[in-house]
């Protein structure tokens, strides 16, 4: 997430509708204050779902980027073959699916 405003709940209250328009913006959310304390974040529904996915996917596989790091590694120095490679040779590897429209682009850190 790159813009991030803290904002106090009274101000939050008056404004719901605007800040519910702009964290509909990628990146964007609001942290919501009370007494001076953050309680509560504000964004939208699909940087939600996209943080839960990232939080599942992490959770499932707890080594993701340390293993991301030595096989494209392994890829660099000729140890190992990326699934281009492998349709080149027509080794038995999934096509690429056709595209179908617009893919939405999701956040990711």
């Amino acid at each position: 997430m790159t813009a991030k405003t803290t904002i106090p709940i009274s101000e939050a209250r008056r404004r719901i509708f605007d800040l519910a328009r702009r964290v509909q913006k990628p990146g964007t959310a609001y942290t919501i204050t009370e007494k001076g304390r953050p309680t509560v974040v504000m964004l939208s529904a699909d940087e939600f779902e996209s943080l839960l996915e990232t939080v599942e996917t992490y959770r499932q596989f707890p080594h993701l980027d340390q293993d991301s790091k030595e096989a494209w590694a392994e890829v660099r120095q000729g140890k190992a073959l990326t699934p281009n490679d492998l349709r080149a040779q027509k080794k038995h590897v999934a096509p690429r699916r056709p595209s179908q429209g617009k893919k939405r682009h999701r956040s990711r850190r």
